[in-house]
């Protein structure tokens, strides 16, 4: 009796198993998606780095999109040229003109630079400090407490008295640092030069207002615009665009002359001369205002 009935689950178990193996074989052909042998080849090309700089969630997406959704094939900012290159011969196309984009921070102020600093006792990261009121006098500028070099994976960020600064040899503008920061001060722009000119200061307010908050914080005066038609005043502060006028090819010397708070800088990889002229010299970092501020945003209750 014991034997009948463990040769009848038996039998049940194999019938069930072949039944099985029927029915999942079928499901395999009928639902069988095609893949593009080009979206694997693309994938091993790529860096790995899943940063979603390039506007994907991560480097297979990247490279599904490029092959179905005829992406660029330059978008990935840490594989460089020499991955575009790799893709578009893949893809059989040519790789179209592009420039690096890196990463800018839009405050120039170190800490004694700072006006209306005030003691802060609370949880020390950039994204807590931004929920308090009356934490620095300036709203607008960095925060120093360095949640960006915490979300960069390329240990390209550091915080030197306070200020983040770039390292552009480490940086390959994929933006993690750009959607950790809670002010919004850090943006990524095109580098059509080794060295891009900047503004430093990212404050809208008035000139009086700026000054008894930093002291390196521009004051809006427009002399630069005046002097330079690259320049456009926009909330008392001159801005440049980078993706449109050839703004690295321009004669910016006469209006970082006469910028009274000096805040015209240039940031990037210095030459073999800047190097040689300013060997003395520690190099500010100050750089490119296009944000809109959280603590415009916020709703203040007490």
């Amino acid at each position: 009796m014991t034997l009948l009935v463990v040769l009848l689950a038996s039998s049940t178990l194999l019938l069930l198993a072949v039944s099985m193996s029927f029915v999942l074989g079928w499901a395999n052909k009928a639902f069988h998606v095609e893949v593009d042998p080009r979206v694997e080849q693309i994938d091993a090309v790529l860096p790995g780095a899943n940063c979603a700089g390039c506007g994907y969630i991560g480097c297979t997406d990247y490279a599904e999109g490029v092959v179905n959704d005829g992406a660029s094939v330059a978008l990935c900012a840490p594989g460089g040229e020499s991955c575009a290159e790799a893709v578009a011969e893949i893809m059989g196309v040519e790789v179209e003109e592009t420039w690096p984009y890196r990463a800018v921070v839009h405050c120039g102020a170190t800490l004694p630079q700072r006006l209306g600093v005030n003691d802060y006792r609370g949880e020390r990261t950039c994204t807590a400090a931004n929920l308090v009121a009356g934490y620095q006098g300036c709203v607008y500028g960095c925060l120093g407490l360095g949640d960006c070099v915490e979300a960069c994976t390329f240990d390209a960020m550091k915080m030197i008295w306070g200020l983040v600064q770039i390292d552009y040899e480490k940086c390959t503008g994929c933006g993690a640092c750009v959607e950790t920061c809670p002010r919004g001060i850090i943006s990524r722009i095109p580098f059509k030069a080794e060295r891009v000119l900047v503004v430093s200061c990212s404050n809208e307010d008035f000139g009086n207002d700026v000054r008894k908050v930093c002291k390196v914080g521009c004051i809006g005066c427009g002399a630069c615009a005046k002097l330079s038609d690259l320049f456009t005043m926009d909330a008392n502060l001159p801005t440049l665009d980078y993706h449109g006028a050839a703004v690295e090819e321009g004669d910016f010397e006469k209006s970082m002359e006469k910028c009274p708070m000096e805040s015209l800088l240039y940031v990037g990889k210095p030459s073999a001369e800047d190097l040689a002229a300013t060997i003395d010299e520690e190099l500010p970092g100050r750089v490119e205002p296009d944000f809109e501020t959280t603590v415009d945003q916020a709703e203040w209750r007490g």
